[in-house]
């Protein structure tokens, strides 16, 4: 795949702009109507916190057909001057181009880390082009632990419904911690900051012709530093407002990018999570407050359907690679009405666990293991729902917690069968 840095126009624009202390980057595709405010709040947030820093925004597009880029090339914080404490005293450059390669996350993200090292840049930070409740402190929260205090990764920490970010909370964020010994609460929150040294090393990596340029950026970014070695935190961002969407609805094919991702790491990984006995938490940075959520619709009655009709349609191919007493146990669930309808941890983590083994030992193509845990997460997701609909948001972490906890007495059963 072409690099974007030998284009004529970025070329140009690079050897005119030369070294840059800060970079943000917006990757895009088709957000016209939100991508006006994600730019004013980075450019306020330059303008308030890093006055003194030559910066560069940019915008890594996926061919929008709307008017996406126009809008990022002409917007300006005209409006936000009463907000501003001191004048910048240093240059604000932008290049909006479209990446190259496989359609995804991914290619936008190769794009921005490809100028971040052709600028040298000291710290940069990825924004959603799609955020609502982005404000300009986002932008000093990510950028200001890897200028101040020598971070190379910074992950966001949101507060979110209890039921929105379901993929999260009951396969990657549990899972994650316990494999790599770190608690990093958003893993796959999708706005990041970093520091030059890890976007060259992410760079020259070798996954950019892979899945990893479609999908599973995030989780990929988030497992390698910490794998790496980095030096890593996280900062309190508030509220992430977004599109949400019922979680029995729609995302089948995030699960399917996610874990698939997730499982690959484990493989590359192993010799590094293998040995990992504790789990500790991460530094934070920010001041954590409450805020108002935007409701979550959840239809619980329809997911418990497709449960049922997944256990229906493939038992016989989970008996390739789920223990006996866990089908058993499925089977018996899909017969359970409502008012009896639970799935405990112990038998979804070892489903999870046994799920991860099929795909490390190839038991069948990866695409039919990771489709097949669809209603299996649906179910559990279900489940869940109906376990904590009188709990707090509070309460509903500290049951996340407790997921945790299950998912390291499972650590053991996985790397005595990974072999």
């Amino acid at each position: 795949m072409d690099s974007v840095v030998l284009r004529q126009d970025v070329q140009e624009k690079i050897k005119e702009i030369g070294e840059t202390d800060i970079l943000i980057g917006i990757p895009s595709y088709n957000n016209g109507k939100t991508i006006g405010h994600v730019v004013q709040a980075v450019q306020a947030g330059l303008n308030k916190y890093f006055p003194d820093k030559k910066s560069i925004l940019v915008n890594s597009d996926g061919g929008s057909n709307d008017n996406t880029r126009e809008i990022v090339d002409s917007t300006t914080i005209d409006n936000y001057r009463s907000i501003l404490l001191s004048h910048r005293v240093k240059s604000f450059h932008k290049i909006v181009t479209p990446y190259h390669g496989l359609p995804g996350k991914g290619s936008a993200f190769r794009t921005i880390f490809e100028i971040a090292d052709a600028l040298k840049v000291k710290a940069c930070a990825v924004v959603d082009s799609d955020l609502r409740s982005i404000t300009p402190e986002w932008i000093d929260l990510l950028i200001s632990p890897i200028l101040d205090d020598g971070y190379d990764y910074v992950a966001p920490y949101y507060l979110r419904h209890k039921y929105d970010g379901t993929i999260t909370n009951m396969i990657v964020y549990p899972l994650t911690s316990v494999l790599y010994g770190r608690k990093i609460r958003q893993p796959i929150g999708g706005d990041f900051g970093f520091s030059g040294s890890i976007a060259s090393f992410y760079l020259k990596k070798d996954v950019w012709d892979t899945d990893v340029a479609r999908y599973g950026i995030d989780i990929w970014m988030t497992t390698t530093a910490i794998a790496n070695g980095f030096k890593i935190c996280q900062s309190f961002l508030g509220a992430k407002i977004h599109d949400t969407k019922d979680p029995g609805t729609d995302l089948s094919s995030m699960l399917h990018q996610v874990c698939s991702s997730v499982f690959t790491l484990m493989d590359e990984y192993y010799d590094r999570w293998r040995d990992v006995k504790t789990v500790e938490d991460v530094p934070t940075f920010g001041f954590r407050y409450a805020v108002g959520l935007e409701p979550v619709n959840v239809n619980t009655d329809a997911m418990i359907e497709k449960f049922v009709l997944g256990v229906k349609q493939l038992g016989p191919l989970w008996e390739a690679f789920l223990p006996e007493g866990v089908i058993w146990f499925l089977t018996s669930m899909s017969e359970n009405g409502k008012n009896k309808f639970r799935f405990p941890d112990e038998i979804w983590v070892e489903t999870i666990c046994n799920f991860a083994l099929a795909y490390h030992q190839k038991v069948m193509h990866h695409e039919h293991i990771i489709k097949s845990l669809t209603p299996l997460y649906i179910g559990k997701v279900a489940a869940f729902v109906l376990e904590t609909w009188e709990m707090s948001s509070g309460e509903v972490e500290e049951r996340l917690e407790s997921l945790c906890k299950v998912f390291m007495q499972f650590k053991d059963y996985l790397i005595e069968r990974w072999q």
